[in-house]
C-alpha cells in the first residue's frame, strides 16, 4: 500500500512539474498578450520591477506578473529597466520585452513648425500638442526673452516682432514630458546653423548688409511664394528692387503692419498707412522678419535667380507672372486680377 502511495506522488509530482515546465514554455514563448493593438507604456522614473509587472497585467500585457518579476530577478535585470514611453507589441515574448525595456528607446512624436507662420501662430499651434509639456506663455513676453535667449526691447505695437524669424520651420521629435520651450530652443539653434551656414555661401554683392537681414527678406519671399519654384525667381526681384533704390512694395509685409486691424483684405487705408513694415510706404527692409522662412527662402536669397524682372503678379494655383517693365505689369494686373 505504501509503495502505490508513494507511487501515486511521484506520478502527482512528475504531472505537476510537467503542468509548471510547459507553463512555463508558454510564459518564455508565446506572445505576451493576446491584444491586436500596440500598448504605449509609461514608465516613470524609479518605478519597481513589481510595479512595472502590474502596469502590465492591468493593461492586458502580461498574463503571469508575478513569473515577470521572478524571471528578471533571476537574470539579475530587475535593476536594469529603463524609465520612459513604451510603444509594445503584443506579440513580443518575454526576453524580448525586456531587451526592449533595457534598451530604453522611448517613442518618439512629431512636432512641426511651419515656414511662413508667426511667431505667435507658431506657438499656439506647438502648444496643442497633447504630448508636449508647456512651459511658455503667450502673454509674458519678459519670461519669453528670457527663456529663449532673446534680446533688444520689445515694440509695444508689435509685441512679438523680436521673436519673429529665429526658429528654423522643420519637424522635430520629442519624448513624452519634453517642452515647447525645449522644441524652441532646439529650432532657434538650428536657424542660427542654417542662416550662418547660407550666409557664408551667398552670391558676392548682394544688396543686403547682414544676415539679419537676409532673414527678413527671406520671410517676405516665404510669404509671397505659392510654388518653391518660384522662390528663388522672386527673391531675384526683391533684390533687383533693392539694387535700384525701389521700394518693395509687397503686401505680406502691409499685412504684418496692419495686426490685429487686417481683416483677410487690403484696402486703399492699409497700403496709406504708415508703419515700420509696410513697404508701399518706408525704403528698404522691415525692421524684423515677418514670419518664419524656411531653409529654401534663406538659401534663394542669398543665392537669387539672376533676372531682369522688377515685378510680379499672381496668375492662380500659386503661380505668378514676372515683368521687367511697369507697362508690362499693368498689363498682367489687368489681365490677371481684373480680368480685363
Amino acid at each position: 500500500m505504501l509503495r502505490v502511495f508513494s507511487l501515486g506522488v511521484v506520478v502527482l509530482t512528475g504531472l505537476v512539474l510537467w503542468v509548471l515546465w510547459h507553463n512555463w514554455l508558454d510564459f518564455k514563448q508565446q506572445p505576451i498578450s493576446q491584444l491586436s493593438e500596440p500598448l504605449v507604456l509609461q514608465i516613470e522614473k524609479g518605478a519597481s520591477a513589481t510595479q512595472i509587472a502590474q502596469q502590465l497585467h492591468q493593461q492586458g500585457f502580461m498574463a503571469k506578473p508575478q513569473w515577470f518579476v521572478w524571471y528578471l530577478r533571476y537574470q539579475n535585470q530587475h535593476h536594469l529597466l529603463k524609465a520612459g514611453e513604451f510603444r509594445l507589441s503584443p506579440d513580443l515574448t518575454v526576453d524580448q520585452l525586456i531587451a526592449e525595456l533595457i534598451k530604453g528607446e522611448s517613442v518618439y512624436y512629431p512636432a512641426t513648425l511651419v515656414a511662413g507662420q508667426t511667431f505667435t501662430q507658431m506657438l499656439k499651434q506647438l502648444q496643442t500638442h497633447e504630448k508636449l509639456a508647456r512651459e511658455l506663455d503667450l502673454q509674458d513676453i519678459p519670461a519669453l526673452k528670457l527663456k529663449l535667449g532673446v534680446e533688444g526691447e520689445s515694440d509695444s505695437e508689435y509685441p512679438y516682432a523680436l521673436f519673429e524669424g529665429r526658429f528654423l520651420p522643420e519637424t522635430y521629435f520629442f519624448t513624452k514630458g519634453e517642452s515647447d520651450l525645449q522644441i524652441l530652443l532646439r529650432a532657434k539653434a538650428a536657424m542660427e546653423q542654417t542662416l550662418n551656414q547660407s550666409w557664408s555661401n551667398r552670391q558676392p554683392d548682394l544688396p543686403l548688409q547682414s544676415a539679419q537681414q537676409a532673414l527678413v527678406l527671406a520671410s517676405i519671399v516665404e510669404k509671397e511664394t505659392g510654388l518653391a519654384a518660384e522662390r528663388p525667381l522672386i527673391a531675384g526681384v526683391f533684390v533687383n528692387r533693392l539694387r535700384q533704390g525701389m521700394r518693395l512694395q509687397t503686401d505680406p509685409t502691409v499685412i504684418y503692419g496692419a495686426g490685429a486691424d487686417y481683416d483677410g483684405n487690403i484696402r486703399r487705408r492699409d497700403l496709406n498707412a504708415k508703419n515700420a513694415y509696410n513697404t508701399y510706404q518706408i525704403e528698404g527692409l522691415p525692421p524684423t522678419p515677418i514670419a518664419m522662412p524656411s531653409k529654401e527662402a534663406i538659401e534663394a536669397v542669398l543665392n537669387p535667380q539672376t533676372t531682369d524682372a522688377l515685378f510680379f503678379v499672381a496668375k492662380g494655383g500659386g503661380a505668378h507672372q514676372f515683368s521687367v517693365t511697369l507697362e508690362e505689369h499693368n498689363r498682367a494686373v489687368k489681365h490677371y486680377l481684373l480680368q480685363q
